[in-house]
């Protein structure tokens, strides 16, 4: 897997979701490098790791970049949530702490679950992948953004990043549809042994803030908060306020 190291000062991780790569993530490392090295990962199949032979699917991943990066806080967004706190849960002794940003355990609404997404919006974004690419792609993007109050700017910067290392591979996308659609770690909140952030957008359409609240509500000493206009990509169109957030929230960890 391709891993970006940038900044100085104690080590970060930050997980990008679905589609994306570490890139994305451009506003916080200008906002943190001063005071944290960022360990910026494309995961496999996206990005420069377009052509890694290593499954996305959870355990692997995760196992892969306990052994590849410092021990750090990984902060994940959205499908990186889920990577993110699978680390947290199984390697502890190398996640000290968790951020999770527009990201739940489970993604999609069930009877005990009631602020998910259905089921069929992920079904139908993957049949999408198989008749139309590049416009299934901007559909997501396009939802991503809405909300926000600069929505506008959102789904420009989102899709000037989403091709900027090269497409990413088609069979991921869908890999990534069935993580989103099928993973529920919710189990591992209770006995969650290390501190959590959980920062949402109160616009975001994606990821419900009731849902992340609902999350953090499960994880012993865990920390809620929400960002004021703020859709599914807060760190483009409020760096500043995010940055600063994890900044405190990571310090001495």
């Amino acid at each position: 897997m391709h891993i970006e190291v940038a900044g100085r000062g104690a080590p970060l991780v930050l997980l990008h979701g679905w589609a994306m790569h570490g890139g994305v993530f451009a506003p916080l490392r200008q906002r943190l490098q001063a005071q944290r090295t960022l360990y910026l990962v494309d995961l496999p199949g996206h990005g420069l790791s377009r052509d890694a032979a290593l499954p996305l699917a959870l355990g692997p991943v995760v196992d892969a970049l306990a052994d590849a990066l410092p021990a750090a806080p990984w902060v994940g967004w959205s499908l990186g949530g889920l990577f993110a706190l699978q680390a947290a849960a199984r390697h502890p002794h190398r996640v000290p702490a968790l951020g999770m940003l527009c990201a739940v355990p489970r993604f999609v609404r069930g009877e005990d679950w009631p602020h998910g997404m259905s089921a069929e919006i992920f079904r139908d974004f993957a049949q999408g992948l198989r008749s139309d690419y590049r416009a299934t792609l901007d559909r997501f993007l396009a939802l991503e953004a809405f909300g926000s109050d600069d929505a506008r700017g959102e789904l420009r910067a989102l899709r000037a990043e989403v091709f900027a290392r090269g497409e990413p591979a088609a069979h991921v996308l869908a890999d990534g549809l069935g993580l989103l659609e099928r993973s529920d770690l919710r189990a591992l909140l209770p006995s969650l042994t290390v501190p959590s952030l959980w920062l949402s957008g109160r616009r975001d359409r994606l990821v419900d803030p009731r849902a992340m609240r609902a999350a953090a509500a499960l994880a012993p000493g865990a920390l809620a908060e929400t960002i004021e206009h703020a859709g599914h990509a807060p760190f483009l169109t409020h760096a500043d306020a995010v940055a600063a957030r994890l900044l405190q929230f990571t310090a001495d960890r």
